[in-house]
């Protein structure tokens, strides 16, 4: 690994910046179950990925389903739409009628929120930057969604977004959160939450099922938080959590570093989900206290990575497959007995 850093807040978390209480992944999954597109996502066994790695065991979730809109982020802003719909009450389909919704998204973000809007007669506006790619930007606009450019990197996008929010009076819709906008990030982070207790549903009651170590890709980290908050719930201190980063954008690496939000810079990834340079104040919260450590992933071990878990049927893209395509580099700790679990949070650009 490019870096690697022991967690030094591990179950104390930041000192000035504590975990916000009140998460309900139940809630979640009341909420789901009147949704006729959701079913839980497997949970398989590779083994022969497991003998490349040198590990006993590698477990993977495979989200590249997530109803029908190709990965795990479906289940946030789609659900904070759904949720806000839910008690606005009346007929759904039209319970958001007039509120339009924009965002900036580097990937399936902007899908789950151009998804729910569609679903419940509201509109969605997605600022992309220049580093996402046009075939994106149509799926998008096949979705219902306005598609806006703006900026050279996702920081800027997101800037648009919330300049735009503010002069529309929009609602401002993002997977990332800082000092004076938490609500609907944690409502987001709540959605992926549903990932975390389904993965402990499908190993419950076997021998052994518990994993040693769960690693766990993060962007601006708000699946790996949600994730490790649910997972020590139910597992306690058993597994060791490791958060993996792009090396080109080590954002939580250099804030746990640090002890504090850390805006970071680099070159472009091609671990584009990934590629934040700044972290969610709220994920950064959680992480300090349940992630065991932090390590970054390069790009040709990223390629490497993606490859190995195409040729295995299991196709994704660099981001999709990162936490796999770090435990493949080798990490140091992680040994010939080790029960691994990863998450494979997206199908491939073309699927």
């Amino acid at each position: 690994m490019t870096k690697a850093l022991d967690n030094r807040f591990r179950g104390k978390g930041l000192p000035e910046l504590q975990p916000m209480p009140g998460a309900d992944a139940g809630a979640v999954a009341a909420l789901l179950a009147q949704c006729p597109k959701h079913m839980q996502m497997p949970l398989v066994d590779c083994p022969e990925l497991a003998a490349k790695a040198g590990v006993a065991r590698l477990t993977i979730k495979d989200e590249r389903g997530r109803m029908g809109l190709g990965s795990f982020k479906a289940l946030g802003a789609a659900y904070v739409i759904a949720r806000q719909a839910a008690a606005a009450g009346g007929d759904l389909q039209k319970a958001l009628n007039g509120r339009t919704y924009v965002t900036a998204s580097a990937g399936n973000h902007g899908m789950s929120v151009a998804a729910g809007a569609r679903v419940f007669g509201a509109l969605a506006v997605v600022y992309l930057s220049g580093a996402v790619p046009e075939d994106f930007a149509r799926r998008l606009q096949a979705m219902g969604a306005q598609v806006v450019r703006a900026g050279a990197d996702y920081e800027a996008s997101m800037q648009a977004a919330v300049e735009a929010a503010e002069v529309n009076d929009w609602t401002l819709l993002s997977d990332g959160s800082w000092p004076g906008y938490v609500e609907l990030p944690f409502r987001v982070m709540e959605g992926y939450r549903q990932i975390a207790t389904e993965i402990v549903d499908q190993m419950s009651g076997q021998p052994g099922d518990v994993p040693s170590h769960v690693l766990l890709q993060a962007g601006v980290g708000g699946l790996a938080a949600a994730v490790a908050a649910e997972l020590r719930l139910a597992w306690g201190d058993t597994p060791e959590m490791i958060v993996v980063e792009p090396e080109a954008a080590p954002a939580l690496i250099e804030s746990i570093r640090a002890g504090r939000v850390v805006v970071t810079d680099g070159p472009a990834s091609s671990m584009g989900r990934l590629d934040c340079k700044t972290p969610s104040m709220l994920a950064l919260a959680d992480l300090a206290r349940d992630a065991d450590r932090f390590i970054t992933v390069s790009e040709a071990e990223a390629a490497a990575g993606t490859a190995a878990v195409a040729a295995h049927g299991l196709a994704s893209t660099p981001s999709g497959a990162a936490g796999i395509a770090a435990l493949l580099a080798g990490i140091e700790g992680i040994g010939a007995d080790a029960h691994v679990l990863c998450i494979l949070s997206e199908g491939p650009e073309d699927a």
